[in-house]
């Protein structure tokens, strides 16, 4: 028995593939040939039944599962083996005279590999003129220093007591690229 996006399937046989492309061109010697093997996507491969206490039963389970497969809706696979963020590329039914309420199924899964953004929005200052604002707006306890020549993360976090690692987390520029008259953040 297995269970995919939430739905029970009998299952037969589960099968689990893993490649890689290899590069078919010669490597020079003494370089690693790790450069040349991309891994690709897991595939999975389901042979089992979709069974309910009716026939039509079952076939609101295929129904659902065929939505998600059209939508490419990410789902997980639990049975003898499990599979995250896997989507249905293929499904593919027999009706037999041997099953009364449901129908045989193989199903194929592709492993979908999400990747984290290293994007990270930053917070922009708003200028204002000088009037006082009637919105609510929260004050902040932010402490800035303007950063005068020479000065380095080392030289303004011991004169503020506090860490370079604090400083670098602060702000967006590198050690060695700190402009001179920015405002750097100190707390």
């Amino acid at each position: 028995m297995g269970v995919l996006a939430g739905y029970k399937i009998a299952n037969l046989q589960e099968t689990k593939t893993n490649t890689v492309n290899v590069t078919s061109y010669p490597t020079e010697k003494g370089l690693p040939v790790t450069d040349g093997v991309q891994r690709q996507p897991k595939t999975f491969n389901i042979s089992g039944k979709i069974l309910g206490k009716t026939s039509s039963d079952a076939e609101k389970i295929y129904n659902a599962l065929e939505k998600k497969q059209n939508a490419g809706t990410v789902v997980s696979y639990v049975g003898r083996t499990s599979a995250k963020n896997v989507i249905i590329t293929n499904i593919q039914l027999t009706y037999d005279n041997t099953i009364g309420n449901g129908m045989a199924v193989s199903i194929d899964l592709q492993e979908i590999r999400i990747a984290n953004s290293p994007y990270v929005s930053q917070k922009t200052a708003v200028k204002t003129s000088g009037k006082k604002s009637t919105s609510n707006t929260k004050k902040t306890n932010a402490v800035y220093h303007k950063v005068r020549s020479g000065e380095t993360y080392g030289s303004i976090a011991h004169r503020y007591g506090t860490t370079i690692k604090a400083l670098e987390n602060l702000n967006p520029w590198p050690e060695k690229k700190i402009p001179v008259g920015a405002n750097m953040r100190i707390k």
